[in-house]
């Protein structure tokens, strides 16, 4: 018989640091100490902890890699974090840590606006993204049918929709910190 496998699960390649205790001890891992790197991968956009390599340094908003192969710098992905649970230096580098990643990774953003859905007969995805009312979604729903967004460039010239960058960055913002009952971009 056969049994269709679960999908392989996916791990980050990237995280950027929002915090690092260079002698510090592991809220996930009992036991662990070290250098105790308070991260948000950059794809799943969850946060974690992270063990760095005796001696290495590190700097805020610097990108990481902490995929299975070739790790320069990281031990172990020690587990997921709270919001709540994070110091409050890491709090305050999460916004422009997240700016900077809606930033590097435009095509995927972009990606998601050009295909979000209804969630509800009543609520669509894009609504849920602040900045953007009925109005804006309307004609975004309208400009994408011609022609796919290319860019936040794109996006703006032909929607009018100011700063999308700061508004996607707010929502995962609210993602994060459990203001919003749904994701969109962060897996939980």
């Amino acid at each position: 018989m056969y049994r269709a496998q679960p999908p392989p699960r996916k791990y980050e390649e990237h995280a950027y640091v929002l915090d690092f205790n260079s002698r510090g001890k592991s809220t996930t891992v009992r036991g662990r100490d070290g250098i105790i790197i308070t991260a948000i991968g950059e794809d799943r956009l969850t946060l974690l902890e992270v063990l760095g390599i005796p001696n290495s340094t590190f700097e805020i908003g610097e990108k990481i890699y902490i995929g299975k192969e070739g790790r320069t710098k990281v031990l172990s992905v020690l587990g997921k974090m709270e919001y709540d649970k994070i110091s409050s230096s890491a709090q305050s580098e999460l916004d422009s840590v997240i700016e900077k990643i809606v930033t590097n990774n435009e095509s995927k953003f972009v990606g998601y606006l050009n295909n979000a859905q209804p969630l509800t007969p009543r609520i669509h995805a894009l609504e849920l993204i602040p900045g953007i009312g009925k109005t804006y979604m309307k004609t975004m729903l309208e400009e994408r049918e011609k022609k796919k967004f290319e860019s936040y460039q794109d996006l703006q010239e032909r929607v009018g929709f100011k700063e999308p960058i700061k508004h996607i960055s707010e929502r995962i913002m609210d993602e994060i910190s459990g203001e919003s009952r749904m994701n969109l971009f962060v897996k939980r």
